[in-house]
């Protein structure tokens, strides 16, 4: 391992470059007050005179050092040593998920525990106010234990306001969405479209679509749909291939709703779906207010049955109850075999409007003779 006789701020000593950037590298490091290694970034010479960068650069330590989580890389320290930013982190034995997917397409238990590490670390960035704007493989660490770790949030979005020039475009081109594409405010969407396509790319090798130049982004983006994960890996999970897809949504209201309910979905727990999105594949769990289909019937046991027949004895009573109370209510109103005139003070009933009968004989008219020539008297 290559070794400098130059330490920064008389403390990390400067080893192997472990990789490089667009702004900056990264050294592994030894930490000589405390004896553990370190990794340290260090901003390149050629943009140390650029403002907008090195404010940038500041930001990604404070930012980093904001989050303790077990999914985020622990920034030890930062400075500046000669006029050059620097930033200290933890040193992880493991390599990166770039050099996981680049020995081929990962299983499908592997791929779902590196997302939900990096689900469950952009879960609390998002809640400190803070977007990562740049997930790929690359800033993925792995642990010696096998546990994902994000890291280099070096242009990341505070609550702070966004560093972005006009015109800028910040970000690999393969994991942006297409409203940072378009130049649109970057937000947590942006981040978990990111992860669909790292997720995309770890189960099958492929990146979803052609960023060779900015014209063939914008037309795969924008007009052709990604080839469909099951098609490239039939053995595929469908609850994890619906997740990754409805992360790469093209519009945002059609992803999930923050990383929390990704990652949820992404290991089979009870989530909300993502906003506004017409389903036509279930989630691996449907949400507790989902309406679930009826419990199979299993046969009554004795106690069952006797609550049955309760049930069946009750309403036959309730039944025959009715139809006495009913023959009952109507009996006095029914017309005799022979119908007579009703005494003068009952009032006309419905039956009786309906089955006609003879007028009321007053009992003082006597002189008149009866109806149907019958003789005055007592009624038959």
């Amino acid at each position: 391992m290559g070794r400098t006789d130059e330490l920064l701020v008389d403390r990390y000593e400067l080893r192997s470059i472990l990789g490089r950037g667009g702004m900056a590298e990264v050294r592994d490091g030894w930490d000589t007050r405390l004896s553990r290694p370190v990794a340290i970034k260090l901003l390149h010479a050629d943009w140390v005179a650029d403002h907008g960068l090195r404010r940038r650069f500041d930001d990604e330590a404070r930012a980093a050092a904001a989050l303790n989580h077990p999914n985020i890389v622990v920034v030890h320290d930062s400075g500046e040593h000669h006029g050059t930013p620097f930033i200290v982190m933890e040193r992880l034995p493991g390599r990166s998920l770039a050099d996981e997917i680049a020995a081929g397409p990962m299983s499908i238990d592997r791929v779902r525990a590196v997302l939900a590490d990096v689900l469950a670390g952009l879960s609390a960035a998002h809640a400190a106010g803070i977007l990562h704007r740049d997930i790929k493989p690359g800033n993925v660490l792995i642990t010696s234990s096998g546990a994902a770790k994000l890291s280099d949030f070096g242009i990341a979005k505070t609550g702070g306001g966004n560093l972005t020039r006009t015109g800028e475009l910040f970000g690999t081109m393969s994991y942006l969405s297409p409203q940072r594409l378009t130049g649109q405010p970057a937000s947590p969407s942006d981040d978990l479209y990111a992860v669909g396509v790292l997720g995309y790319e770890a189960l099958t090798g492929l990146r979803p679509f052609d960023r060779d130049n900015p014209a063939a982004t914008m037309r795969a983006i924008l007009d052709e749909p990604a080839v469909p994960i099951r098609k490239l890996r039939p053995d595929a999970d469908p609850g994890v291939v619906f997740v990754l897809e409805s992360a790469m949504a093209r519009e945002p209201q059609f992803r999930f709703g923050d990383a929390e309910a990704m990652r949820a979905a992404l290991t089979g727990q009870p989530a909300a779906r993502p906003a506004t999105r017409v389903m036509t594949t279930p989630l691996p769990m449907e949400p507790a207010s989902t309406v679930l289909p009826p419990p199979p019937v299993r046969p009554p046991g004795r106690r069952s049955r006797v609550k049955i027949a309760l049930i069946a004895a009750a309403a036959a009573a309730a039944v025959i109850l009715g139809v006495i109370l009913l023959a009952v209510d109507r009996s006095p109103q029914q017309a005799p075999a022979n119908p007579v005139a009703p005494p003068t003070t009952t009032e006309p009933t419905a039956l009786m409007s309906v089955v006609p009968h003879p007028p009321t004989v007053p009992a003082d008219q006597g002189d008149e003779k009866p109806p149907h020539g019958k003789k005055k008297g007592r009624h038959d």
